[in-house]
C-alpha cells in the first residue's frame, strides 16, 4: 500500500513536468523522458532482483523523489503522510520536540534556530550548530528526516544531542522534550522602551502582534513613542502572516512580491491602510536565524524606510514553497520551489540576506569569524540573480561589545535600545 502512495506521488510530478513539456518542447523531447522512466524501471528491477539484501521497494522510490526533488534546492520535498500532518501541527503552533528548526548543510543536520521559550533555547542551542549525533546514534549524512523522527518523542522525555560549533570541541547536550507550543509573540516594556519578539510566523501571528500593541499602548496611556521589532532567530513561517504583520506598521504599499519561472506569475502583496504606530519609530532586530517569513519584514521595513535594521546579515532564504497535498493529503504532500520573492525595492535577499543598517555583534568576534553564512551554504541553493562585485560590508563596520562587556548581557538589545532612543528624540524635537 504504501509503495503505491509513493508511487503516486512520482507519477504526479512526472506528469505534471510532461504536461509543461508537451506546451514546449517536440514530441522527441518527451519520448526521450519516457525513455528516461524506463531507465529508471530498469534499475529498480534489477535492484529488487539483484541486490546482496532484500530491499523495501517504498523506500527506495521515496529515496528516488527526495534525491530528484534534492537535486533542485535545498526545500523542494516530498512530504510522506505523517510528516504532512506533522507540517500542519506545527504551522497551527504546537508539537513535541525540544523547539528547534533545523536544515540539512554540508550533509550534516544545522541548527537555523532555536524557538523562544522552548527546551532547546533553555538548553543553550545555537543558530548554526551542528547535530552530529542523537541518543549516541550518528547523523552525519543520515539526512534531516532521521534526525527529526529521533528527535521528536513523548513530552517529559529526554534526549541527548551531539553538538558541533565552531571553535569549539564537540559537545553533548540533554533536552527534555516538551508540548512546544510555540509562542509567536513575546512583548514587554523594556526599561521603558517598547519591545515585541516575533518568534515564527504561525496563523495566530498577525492577531497575537495586534494584541501585544493595544496591550503596550493601553499600559503607554497612549500612542507609543517607538518600537523595538525582534526577529533575531525567527526562522519564517507563513507568507500571509509576515505580509499582514508587516501590514500593521505601514499605510498602505508593496511588502513583497513573488515572481514565478513565467513572468506572467509576478504577485504583488501590498500593506493595508492604517499604521498601528502611526509613524513612531521602528528598530528592527536581526541575525544568522532570522529567515524566509521574517526576512520579508526586515526587508520591507527597511526598503519603505519605515524601521532601522540592526543586528547582523540575516539567513537568506529568499525563494517560496508552495505544498501540494497529494490525493487530499492521503498520500502526503510535494513541497516545491515554486517563485522567488523581492523586497519592496526590487532586491532578492537570495544567498545574501538582508543586511542591517547598522551592523552588531553579540560577542566579540575577530575578522576571521564567519558572519555570511545560511542560505549560501545549502547544497543545491538557488543563486542570486544579481551578483554583487564587492561584499555588502567592511569587517570594520560592525560595531562590537567592549572587552569587559558582561557575558550574559544582549549587547545587540542594548544598540537597539539606545537607536531608538535617538530615533524618539528626534522624532520629538520635530513636533
Amino acid at each position: 500500500m504504501r509503495l503505491m502512495i509513493i508511487a503516486s506521488a512520482v507519477l504526479f510530478g512526472i506528469g505534471a513536468a510532461t504536461l509543461g513539456m508537451s506546451q514546449e518542447t517536440p514530441d522527441r523531447q518527451r519520448a526521450e523522458t519516457f525513455r528516461q522512466l524506463e531507465l529508471f524501471g530498469d534499475v529498480l528491477s534489477r535492484v529488487e532482483a539483484d541486490f546482496v539484501v532484500e530491499t523495501d521497494k517504498a523506500a527506495l522510490i521515496e529515496a528516488a523523489i527526495n534525491g530528484m526533488l534534492g537535486s533542485l534546492d535545498p526545500h523542494s520535498r516530498y512530504l510522506p503522510p505523517e510528516a504532512f500532518q506533522d507540517m500542519q501541527t506545527t504551522t497551527r503552533g504546537e508539537y513535541f520536540g525540544i523547539g528547534i528548526e533545523v536544515t540539512f548543510r554540508n550533509d550534516m543536520v544545522t541548527i537555523v534556530s532555536p524557538m523562544a521559550g522552548t527546551p532547546g533555547e533553555a538548553a543553550g542551542l545555537e543558530a548554526n550548530d551542528v547535530i552530529l549525533a542523537v541518543d549516541g546514534e550518528n547523523m552525519v549524512g543520515a539526512g534531516m528526516d532521521a534526525a527529526v523522527d529521533r528527535i521528536r518523542g513523548p513530552a517529559g522525555e529526554p534526549v541527548t544531542l551531539m553538538i558541533g560549533r565552531e571553535g569549539q570541541e564537540p559537545f553533548e547536550v540533554t533536552v527534555v522534550r516538551a508540548a512546544v507550543e510555540m509562542r509567536s509573540v513575546i512583548y514587554n516594556m523594556d526599561e521603558d522602551v517598547p519591545y515585541l519578539r516575533i518568534t515564527t510566523f504561525n496563523e495566530n501571528t498577525t492577531e497575537r502582534v495586534t494584541a501585544a500593541l493595544r496591550d503596550m499602548t493601553n499600559a503607554q496611556g497612549g500612542p507609543l513613542p517607538g518600537l523595538i521589532l525582534d526577529v533575531r532567530s525567527n526562522p519564517g513561517g507563513l507568507l500571509e502572516q509576515s505580509v499582514s504583520v508587516s501590514g500593521l506598521f505601514l499605510d498602505r504599499g508593496e511588502v513583497v512580491s513573488t515572481r514565478g519561472r513565467d513572468p506572467r506569475d509576478t504577485r504583488r502583496y501590498n500593506a493595508e491602510a492604517g499604521d498601528m504606530l502611526a509613524g513612531a519609530p521602528i528598530v528592527v532586530m536581526v541575525n544568522a536565524g532570522s529567515a524566509s517569513a521574517s526576512e520579508i519584514v526586515a526587508g520591507a521595513l527597511q526598503d519603505r524606510q519605515r524601521a532601522t535594521v540592526i543586528g547582523l546579515p540575516s539567513f537568506g532564504k529568499g525563494s517560496m514553497q508552495t505544498v501540494v497535498p497529494l490525493r487530499g493529503g492521503r498520500d502526503g504532500a510535494l513541497r516545491l520551489t515554486t517563485a522567488r520573492y523581492y523586497t519592496p525595492a526590487g532586491r532578492s535577499i537570495q544567498g545574501q540576506g538582508v543586511i542591517p543598517d547598522i551592523l552588531v555583534a553579540p560577542r566579540q568576534i575577530t575578522p576571521e569569524t564567519r558572519i555570511l553564512s545560511g542560505e549560501a551554504d545549502l547544497r543545491n541553493a538557488l543563486a542570486n540573480e544579481v551578483e554583487e562585485s564587492d561584499p555588502p560590508f567592511e569587517y570594520e563596520d560592525i560595531r562590537q561589545p567592549p572587552e569587559d562587556w558582561a557575558t550574559g548581557e544582549d549587547y545587540q538589545l542594548h544598540m537597539a535600545r539606545e537607536e531608538l532612543r535617538a530615533r524618539m528624540a528626534r522624532r520629538e524635537a520635530r513636533l
